[in-house]
């Protein structure tokens, strides 16, 4: 399949980030319903809506060429993933959607960390200065707040663990989703049927619910063409226009506090970002 054109990519990315960067508002609409719930719905309704766009696309043998190794590791990044998604919706139900924004901007930097540790990978000097200025702002939210920013580090950690299991897997992005929801498509309907039918929700609850499938898997399809037509580097740039949006939702439409120490965090940490960012770009250049 030819790759899209350069434009065509970068309106998929801004499509993508996007969608998620909006995602609260989805999310909020349903903040009365357990986040179990809407967790379980989203994970189920995610799979119906990946296999009908692999089927409609002609592609389900795509699964089948799935070797073992490959559906036991795509088992894992779909828990991993699942917990992700469970978080995220948590959060923004209890009104912590800026807390949660926190989690995407950490999440490079954790799956940096990953790298080290668990890869053996070597950071240069303006990589480690990078860390350590992430490191001083979760610290800093962490003083400030009497408490570790534990829905950011749980969103960033799960995100970062599910990017290293997929990194081992030649897999594109729909069949692997497809896969992963596949494999706890059962469990998720179980919990839909245990939860949502004794719940007796109105009809747009219902809509909502399911919707969530859609709305989970088109950013995705959208992120895997973009991915496809444009360098990566302008890519991992652009992935920040999503936290970005959910932390002016946050502070800006639901009047969740952002304080100056708050600020102060949050700086160091964009500083970071920064850092690996401009080092990222002059390595590609």
């Amino acid at each position: 399949m030819p790759a899209p054109s350069r434009q065509t990519a970068i309106l998929a990315a801004v499509g993508a980030f996007g969608i998620w960067g909006l995602f609260p508002m989805y999310w909020k609409a349903l903040a009365h319903v357990p986040a179990l719930e809407v967790a379980a719905h989203r994970l189920f309704w995610s799979f119906v809506a990946v296999f009908a766009f692999l089927l409609i696309r002609g592609q389900l043998h795509n699964l089948r060429q799935l070797n073992q190794r490959q559906w036991a590791l795509l088992c894992l990044s779909g828990g991993v993933i699942a917990s992700n998604w469970g978080i995220y919706v948590w959060a923004v139900a209890q009104e912590r959607v800026v807390e949660a924004s926190l989690g995407y901007f950490i999440s490079p930097l954790m799956s940096v960390a990953l790298g080290v540790v668990v890869l053996g990978e070597r950071l240069d000097r303006v990589r480690w200065m990078a860390v350590g200025l992430a490191a001083a702002g979760v610290l800093w939210l962490t003083v400030r707040a009497g408490g570790l920013p534990w829905i950011a580090l749980c969103l960033a950690s799960s995100f970062a663990l599910y990017g290293l299991v997929r990194k081992h897997l030649d897999v594109d992005a729909v069949t692997g989703l497809a896969a992963e929801t596949c494999l706890w498509a059962v469990p998720a309907a179980i919990a839909v049927a245990t939860l949502s039918l004794p719940a007796q929700h109105p009809p747009v609850d219902w809509w909502l619910l399911a919707g969530g499938g859609a709305i989970t898997a088109l950013p995705l399809a959208l992120y895997a063409l973009a991915a496809r037509g444009m360098p990566l580097a302008s890519l991992g740039l652009m992935q920040y226009f999503a936290p970005t949006c959910q932390l002016l939702l946050g502070v800006l439409l639901y009047q969740e506090p952002f304080d100056a120490a708050r600020l102060a965090g949050f700086a160091c940490i964009w500083a970071a970002l920064a850092l690996h960012l401009a080092q990222g770009w002059r390595s590609t250049r």
